[in-house]
């Protein structure tokens, strides 16, 4: 596997489980935990979209 692959693969653990955190958050009533696991949630996904944008354009994926 190659070395962005790789990073990608962590990126995707990190978001489920932000995904878990979320529903644990919902199960235990927690709004602090909520807002928190979206806020982790959106900026994994972020980073995730602008690396693969920014390895597509130097054509390395």
């Amino acid at each position: 596997m190659k070395q962005g692959k790789w990073i990608f693969l962590v990126l995707a653990v990190l978001a489920a489980l932000f995904m878990i955190g979320i529903g644990v958050a919902v199960g235990e009533r927690s709004i602090l935990g909520i807002i928190l696991a979206i806020i982790g949630l959106n900026a994994v996904m972020a980073t995730g979209f602008i690396m693969k944008k920014r390895m597509r354009e130097k054509g390395l994926i």
